[in-house]
């Protein structure tokens, strides 16, 4: 069974920062890219972040570039989510996912596992 559990998720104020974590069971973690979502009340997922299987290429979208730095510690089945200078517009749940595939997608329904989420909320 494949688990993928987030943690990290707060209050915060804005310029605060957050660190999430996503810890995976159950797969070959090494060979799955890796991504962040978020879902604000009454908007779509989103696409935030993606990590390679390596971790030696990442993306970013563009409302959260310079700001959140996703990376990966395969020895831990662990992916990671520093997010910095927050604003109230990065108020979400947060997932990660898992995704097999070698291209590269922001797309939510192309991802194979997902976790349950942790909502981040950042006060004004």
């Amino acid at each position: 069974q494949v688990l993928l559990v987030e943690s990290g998720g707060g209050s915060v104020q804005a310029g605060g920062s957050l660190r999430l974590s996503c810890a995976a069971s159950g797969l070959t973690f090494s060979i799955y890219a890796m991504g962040w979502f978020r879902q604000a009340p009454g908007k779509e997922r989103e696409f935030v972040a993606r990590i390679s299987r390596s971790g030696g290429n990442t993306y970013y979208a563009d409302s959260v570039k310079g700001r959140f730095t996703i990376s990966r510690d395969n020895a831990k089945n662990t992916v990671y989510l520093q997010m910095n200078n927050l604003k109230p517009d990065d108020t979400a749940v947060y997932y990660c996912a898992a995704d097999k595939s070698v291209a590269i997608t922001k797309l939510p329904y192309m991802y194979d596992y997902w976790g349950q989420g942790t909502q981040v909320t950042v006060s004004s």
